[in-house]
């Protein structure tokens, strides 16, 4: 979620309860398009990051400091020159738009106070921190945009600042019932989108949180909804504005299994069936989430070279078993011609030359057959003809029986590698699995290349009993706990029929509780290919039990007697330890 204007309000509310009145004590520049300012107030020293990247913009207060380039880029040389140790006077927001204004009084070079204005517009690619006189003339701005960029404004030195007007959005705080039915319901689109496309500051999001909360589906034209629906919805929309203005906001993040997909200043209704996490700070929220989205976006990138591998590896082995399986049913007919060879044999020798079918009694099933004949052959040749193509087709069936039984384990390797690639959560788990696809031929090895040092663990959890819980996330992190970790009176687990992690329990030669029993049986359907789905069969046995084939392919295994229990995959309640 981008930040929008209610997110935006949060902070304004946050920022004037913890750093109104503070003194600006140091100017950075990080990056080419972030600034951090080290405030000195009443509460103590704080740190405001701010960005204006066009993928990332953000503002809130955080503890973490970052370095600076040993020479200090020109907008922060100009900030040092005129706001440092400046007193923040006011922090507001206009309308409900994605922009905050500071308000900052200073000494001039005469020693007269000034006051001067520092706005940060968080407006995705249009992001910008811009510096004015309090006239609001442009001093200057992290980014320079001149008319041959932009035809709506002019962001450059001794030009008038000014918020473009480019939506004709409205100010929601302005909506009487009659307005929000004239400004949304006249609109001939979906209620949501009517909504968000006409006030200023309210996301896709938070249009259709207030029609979840109101019980409409924000998807529904705004023509379909009776006069009564539309009055709901508007009192929806002025209780959570309401909110708004009086502060009254709940900082949170959403999260996906332990992905964060979303994060709000309000409860979301339309997420209830996942995790939220309260925080008592906006700012907490956006650098916990930017932190962790981080995380999984960089482990995306850093894997998509291998997925691209992965997927064109399988995509062509199922191309080839389709055929495979296409050629292996032509040679269902080979018994059919060793049939007639053996019948012509039987019954050729009073054949009349030049005839072109034999009619035989078949005493495999005692029916009588048509066997079709070349008129240039003779019974016998005709017979040889028919053996031929028999061995032919039987060779052929013996061969492709081999090769699909081997594109199928290939097929099963290269879903099993792709599994892992779904569950990796750093860097290090990426190593094995590209050692794996090297040794499989499917990356080139460079010549003289050392093998890469391995630093991913499988993952660690504890059990409501305190049984310890290990899961591996990858082929040869399955093997290494099956067959060299666990002990033999130790318990396996795996999803059954599909892609996914081996499971150790460490029994400790104690008898598992159900409730260990289950919280496995969780995590082995959780890091599986059936993850999402709503219940997962789950195969669990003794260690002891458990064999691996010689030369099969890693975290292969096989077992004949095995118990099952049937999971909804949700680990939300396991302690993880590492």
């Amino acid at each position: 979620m981008a930040l929008d204007g209610i997110v935006t309000a949060n902070l304004v509310s946050e920022l004037n309860k913890r750093i109104l009145n503070a003194r600006i004590s140091k100017i950075a520049q990080p990056e080419r398009d972030e600034l951090l300012f080290t405030l000195k107030g009443q509460t103590g020293q704080q740190r405001l990051a701010m960005s204006a990247s066009a993928s990332l913009p953000f503002l809130y207060l955080t503890e973490q400091n970052k370095p600076s380039p040993m020479t200090a880029p020109n907008f922060c040389m100009l900030l040092r020159k005129h706001i440092a140790n400046g007193r923040i006077l006011k922090i507001s927001q206009p309308s409900l738009e994605r922009i905050i204004q500071f308000e900052i009084e200073h000494l001039d070079d005469l020693g007269d106070v000034c006051r001067k204005l520092l706005i940060i517009e968080l407006m995705g690619k249009h992001s910008n921190i811009i510096f004015c006189k309090e006239d609001f003339t442009i001093i200057d701005s992290i980014k320079h945009i001149s008319a041959n960029i932009s035809s709506v404004r002019e962001v450059l030195p001794g030009r008038t600042y000014f918020i473009p007007e480019t939506m004709q959005k409205q100010n929601p705080f302005h909506a009487s019932r009659e307005s929000f039915f004239h400004t949304v319901f006249d609109k001939p689109e979906s209620i949501g989108k009517a909504i968000y496309s006409s006030y200023t500051g309210i996301s896709p999001v938070i249009a259709n949180e207030i029609c979840c909360r109101a019980g409409i589906d924000g998807d529904f034209s705004t023509h379909s909804l009776s006069e009564e629906e539309k009055l709901h919805l508007y009192h929806h929309y002025d209780w959570l504005l309401s909110d708004v203005k009086e502060e009254k906001f709940q900082p949170n993040i959403i999260y996906n299994d332990k992905e964060p997909i979303e994060f709000a200043s309000f409860h979301l209704d339309e997420y209830q069936d996942m995790t939220s996490a309260d925080y008592d700070s906006i700012s907490k929220v956006l650098e916990t989430y930017y932190a962790s989205r981080n995380v999984y976006t960089r482990i995306r990138q850093k894997s998509f070279d291998l997925r691209r591998i992965v997927t064109t590896a399988l995509e062509r082995n199922k191309k080839k078993y389709t055929l495979q399986k296409k050629q292996l049913k032509d040679t269902e007919k080979r018994e059919k011609y060793r049939i007639y060879g053996e019948l012509l044999n039987t019954y050729g020798y009073g054949l009349a030359e030049g005839e072109k079918q034999l009619k035989a009694l078949n005493y495999y099933t005692n029916e009588t057959i048509v066997i079709p004949l070349d008129d240039q052959l003779s019974a016998s040749e005709n017979a040889k003809k028919y053996f031929d193509r028999y061995g032919k087709l039987k060779r052929t069936y013996e061969a492709l029986s081999t090769l699909i039984e081997e594109t199928k384990e290939e097929i099963e390797h290269l879903e099993s590698i792709s599994a892992s690639l779904d569950i990796a959560v750093s860097e290090d788990d990426l190593v094995q699995i590209r050692e794996e696809l090297m040794d499989f031929g499917y990356i080139r090895k460079k010549f003289g290349s050392k093998k890469a040092k391995i630093k991913s663990k499988p993952f660690h959890y504890i059990s409501s009993d305190g049984f310890h819980m290990y899961v591996g996330k990858n082929n040869y992190q399955n093997d290494e706990l099956t067959f060299h970790f666990a002990t033999g009176n130790d318990w396996w687990f795996h999803a059954k029929g599909m892609p996914g992690s081996h499971v150790i329990v460490k029994s400790d030669g104690e008898e598992l509780p159900d409730r260990t029993f289950e919280e496995a049986g969780k995590l082995a359907g959780f890091y599986s290919k059936g993850r999402d789905n709503e219940k997962v069969e789950i195969d669990y046995l003794q260690k002891k039990n458990v064999k691996k084939p010689n030369k099969s392919a890693p975290g292969f295994v096989v077992y004949y007697t095995n118990y099952s229990l049937t999971i909804h995959p949700d680990i939300s309640d396991i302690k993880q330890l590492s």
